[in-house]
């Protein structure tokens, strides 16, 4: 026998390797039958049964300094994400269950880190302010989601813009879909 894979207690020798790794396959199974098989599922989505359908307002970008894309994109972005990740139904009705109106209020830049007294790490912030309408309850809720995103210092905003705005969108989309569904 190997002697790796056994262990001597007393006059016996005992098999063990196999049986951790028995352990360790039982629990792999176990861990892929509790996510889905990889599917991964919103388990924290809070909608009403009562609402069905959501209107999605354009994003307006009222930020001291405007990136023309962010509105535009962002706004698809998370109607796309509501669309394909909920029960709920896009309308352009004014009397939908849930009306959603969201202003860009922050895009800025500052200095994020500093070496030799020099700039060497810029951080441009952004934030949304999300309202979110319940029509059937009656009920407005308001919420403020902001995102760093760091580049050095060496590139400019218009460089940074460009390598970090799908990580922007994706980052924001996801922050306003979990905050308005999930109420952390």
């Amino acid at each position: 026998m190997n002697k790796q894979a056994t262990k001597t207690k007393g006059n016996r020798q005992i098999l063990f390797v196999p049986a951790v790794m028995l352990g360790l396959a039982l629990l792999l199974l176990s861990s892929m039958a509790n996510t889905g098989c990889g599917v991964y599922r919103f388990a924290d989505i809070s909608i009403p049964d009562s609402i069905k359908t959501v209107k999605i307002n354009y994003f307006e970008n009222r930020a001291p300094y405007i990136n023309p894309q962010l509105s535009p994109r962002l706004t698809d972005a998370v109607r796309q994400k509501i669309v394909q990740q909920t029960k709920l139904t896009q309308t352009n009705n004014d009397n939908a269950d849930w009306v959603l109106d969201a202003t860009i209020t922050n895009y800025s830049v500052s200095t994020a880190g500093v070496s030799q007294g020099q700039a060497a790490q810029n951080r441009l912030t952004v934030t949304v302010h999300i309202v979110r309408l319940d029509q059937k309850g009656n009920k407005t809720v308001e919420y403020d989601i902001s995102r760093n995103f760091d580049f050095p210092a060496s590139q400019s905003i218009t460089e940074a813009e460009t390598a970090k705005f799908p990580e922007m969108i994706k980052g924001l989309t996801d922050d306003i879909f979990n905050r308005i569904f999930s109420d952390w």
